[in-house]
């Protein structure tokens, strides 16, 4: 992607939020962000004539989160809650195929399971339709609404959805130790120790008159002996890894083998389970990458999903790929097209796919012709704006698009469009609040960097903000991801911007929606084109805006980004007033065995352990720069954290404390990768403003 101009491209500024309420707009607290609504999981009743989404609202005095469900005529109207279980946190919704039923997950019962609200008769009650001695993490209805399938983490030898015993038994006594023995596999993943024996397994069960479970149930994973692992795949898989067949006949599945080599593969398969209780099959066995997300067209003639290409390499693209479920014949429909699938759905009639895909700091939706595998990019927003990010795709029986869209202006909402219409907002959850905030402005720019190529960012900023301003680096995480137009509720750029700060974003080479050569280049790289970029694009922001006041700037990055803050303080030691750092590599011999993952680290370090080529890893190590920093940094890392374990982030601060740099540790004992709990995420956000604030706002 070879930059044609050294000119700056950019996009016009858009205000980041709604229009403003009639009272005088005030700033964005840290509450505001935790407050905010959650939108998810929009699901459309089989007649199109309902929308029905689950929605998750925070208590502004506890932080006390509740789920609940929500539901709006699909031409619009005020939403109602519907379906309300006092503490109870509904959600997963979706509809009978008759349309009389509305299923959903509850913990009214003291554990997660399947409920039922009647649609046909005038107030009536949810009704609980199942009763497993385990969670049920997730559920999908048949077609012909027949029977469900559930899942949940039940022992391997467990005939159903729970049973007496959890896991391996056999687990020697009398201490409370943890034994895992020889060929275990994972001991432990992303925030939580295994279980010998467990996993998260799939069972097929009938659905009575009554629409409550009932029968036998039949497991996926066929009898013990035969597939074993989890389904979905961990840490982040959900229902997009699994579905029924148009026929209701059989279930399509994502698992990966586990055993000693699953910690450095990356062969997650697609099998098929046609619920009589044997042995399922394999459709991708030939494939040594990763095989996953299986959509079936509703006519039954095609399986269509999502492939790398790569063994062991985790951010290789994903080609949209269909199998002919009756010659077994395998065709890579998007072959030709540089991008990488990121969900899947089908048109009513099977001749087409929407996908959604990262492009250029979006995530749009595109149309895939099934005869041609052409994209099309189809604009669901109004002319002028970006499309942000677009996902929870699904398609009405009259091709109507249903989704959710957010963006750095705020959090997701459902949208429905026609077919060449914008989409139309069927939830207004956070316009009020929104709208009684000052507004904030995103600007694109580019530059060329690293190798001439072009690279993207982006600059966020007080609308109307006066004098200069302080600047933020924030450099995202991955490596292979991007700080695009899309909101977080983590490391979310509207937050900072609103507190006086101007927040820069650099896309440097490892990031995503820029083609697969661009992702492939931090590979063996860590520490030199995404520098370099950083370096380029901070300067490039600098010029294009000079409100930006570049000699009063801080970085932050967590993950990747961490790492970052660690290679900077010893590459580029002397460009920043402060430093934060979450959750980086501080040492990556440690990091090489340390980590749960390990196909990542050795991915990224030329596919070898660290043992035959240790090179390989020194080269981009922040502990071998250590004697050079000299900035003030601020070190947050969480007990949890198995993918980084939270020793990189203690040797960190050892570090700076013995160089005797001004340093801060933040330790979270409850949190994993991520800061997820609502009074944690606070603490989060009042150590870091409080920390930048003392770098870069007092004595001016």
């Amino acid at each position: 992607m070879k930059h044609i101009t050294t000119a700056l491209s950019a996009l016009a500024f858009a205000l980041c939020a709604a229009p403003a309420a009639a009272q005088t707009p005030r700033t964005m607290s840290v509450e505001d962000l935790l407050t905010l609504k959650r939108i998810a999981a929009p699901v459309a009743s089989p007649d199109g004539k309902w929308v029905v989404w689950q929605q998750t609202d925070t208590d502004p005095a506890s932080y006390k989160r509740a789920a609940g469900l929500w539901r709006v005529p699909a031409k619009g109207g005020t939403a109602q809650r519907i379906a309300d279980l006092p503490d109870a946190g509904e959600n997963s919704p979706a509809f009978s195929p008759d349309g009389q039923r509305l299923y959903f997950l509850s913990g009214k019962s003291g554990s997660d399971q399947l409920w039922l609200l009647d649609l046909t008769t005038a107030g009536a009650q949810p009704v609980q339709a199942s009763a497993f001695k385990t969670d049920v993490a997730g559920f999908l209805l048949s077609p012909d609404g027949k029977r469900v399938l559930v899942w949940g983490d039940v022992a391997r030898d467990c005939p159903t959805l729970g049973c007496e015993h959890s896991g391996d038994t056999s687990q020697p006594g009398p201490g409370s130790g943890r034994h895992f023995k020889d060929g275990a596999g994972f001991v432990r993943h992303w925030d939580a120790w295994e279980t010998p024996g467990n996993y998260s397994r799939g069972f097929a069960l009938a659905l009575g008159a009554d629409g409550k479970v009932a029968g036998d149930a039949v497991a996926l994973d066929g009898p013990v002996g035969t597939l074993t692992g989890d389904t979905p795949t961990k840490p982040m898989g959900g229902a997009e890894e699994l579905a029924w067949a148009a026929d209701s006949q059989r279930v399509y599945f994502t698992a990966r083998q586990a055993d000693r080599n699953e910690p450095t593969s990356t062969d997650t398969n697609l099998w098929f389970s046609e619920l009589h209780g044997e042995a399922p099959f394999v459709l991708t066995h030939e494939n040594r990458a990763s095989d996953t997300l299986p959509a079936p067209s509703p006519d039954g003639k095609w399986l269509a999903y999502a492939a790398m290409a790569r063994p062991g390499y985790e951010a290789d693209r994903l080609v949209l790929t269909l199998l002919n479920l009756k010659t077994g014949e395998k065709r890579a429909l998007t072959q030709d097209w540089d991008r990488s699938v990121g969900s899947i759905a089908w048109t009513p009639d099977s001749k087409a796919l929407l996908v959604t895909a990262e492009d250029v700091l979006d995530k749009p939706l595109f149309r895939i012709d099934l005869a041609t595998g052409k994209p099309e990019r189809l604009k669901l927003v109004p002319k002028g704006k970006t499309e942000g990010h677009i996902g929870n795709v699904s398609v009405l029986k009259d091709g109507r698009v249903l989704y959710t869209r957010d963006s750095a202006a705020g959090p997701a909402e459902v949208y429905l469009a026609a077919k060449g219409k914008p989409g139309v907002p069927l939830s207004q959850a956070n316009d009020a609040q929104l709208g009684a905030l000052n507004p904030v402005a995103t600007a694109r720019f580019s530059f060329a960097g690293a190798q001439g190529d072009t690279v993207w960012g982006q600059i966020h900023k007080p609308a109307g903000a006066s004098g200069k301003l302080p600047v933020l680096l924030f450099v995202h995480g991955g490596p292979q991801g991007s700080f695009n137009d899309a909101w977080s509720f983590r490391w979310n750029p509207r937050i900072f911007a609103s507190q006086g700060y101007a927040v820069v974003s650099v896309d440097f080479h490892g990031s995503t929606g820029y083609g697969q050569a661009f992702t492939d280049a931090i590979n063996q790289d860590w520490g030199g084109k995404p520098l370099e970029d950083l370096q380029k694009g901070l300067a490039a922001a600098l010029a294009k805006d000079a409100q930006l006041d570049g000699s009063n700037a801080c970085a932050l990055g967590a993950s990747y980004g961490g790492y970052m803050m660690n290679w900077i303080a010893g590459q580029w030691p002397d460009r920043f007033k402060c430093l934060v750092q979450h959750d980086g590599v501080f040492d990556a011999r440690a990091m090489a065995y340390e980590t749960e993952e390990l196909w990542f680290d050795e991915w990224e370090h030329g596919g070898h352990p660290y043992y035959e080529a240790p090179e390989a890893f020194e080269k981009w190590n922040p502990v071998n720069h250590v004697a050079k920093w000299q900035s003030p940094m601020l070190v947050i890392t969480s007990e949890k954290d198995f993918r980084i374990p939270y020793t990189q982030g203690l040797a960190t601060f050892t570090a700076l404390q013995r160089r005797g740099i001004p340093s801060e540790l933040l330790v979270f004992p409850d949190e994993n990768h991520w800061v997820l709990k609502p009074k944690n995420s606070k603490q989060w956000h009042q150590t870091v403003m409080s920390w930048l604030d003392r770098w870069l706002k007092k004595g001016q």
